[in-house]
């Protein structure tokens, strides 16, 4: 081991050729909710705030989770990997985490060809 980011106690995440790193949530209780992206803004927003921000890569701009639904992640705690590439978000979801109104963005086992949904 001779990077610092896996030695070291200082925070360094280290940010793809985008600006981006990919932040896994969960809640309390370990259940997936989602996948997203966060930039140097969204991880300093969601530190400050202890509401979870996200990069959107589609609309090429900052946003917070429920900014429009009212679905907030409330932080409780957050954890980076051993390379710092990657962020794991424990959070109190206000509601569902899904866009669709699921409680998770991951609802549908794959079976062959089909999506077949779960829970």
């Amino acid at each position: 081991m001779t990077d610092p980011r896996e030695t070291e106690p200082m925070l360094d995440p280290k940010y793809d050729a985008a600006g981006l790193i990919t932040a896994v949530v969960t809640d309390r209780e370990g259940m997936l909710l989602m996948v997203a992206h966060m930039n140097a803004e969204a991880l300093a927003a969601t530190q400050a705030s202890s509401e979870a921000h996200f990069y959107s890569r589609s609309r090429r701009r900052l946003w917070k989770k429920g900014e429009t639904s009212g679905n907030v992640l409330t932080v409780v705690e957050m954890r980076i990997d051993c390379d710092q590439d990657a962020l794991w978000v424990i959070a109190d979801p206000a509601g569902p985490a899904c866009h669709t109104g699921t409680k998770s963005c991951f609802y549908r086992r794959i079976e062959g060809d089909r999506l077949v949904a779960v829970g």
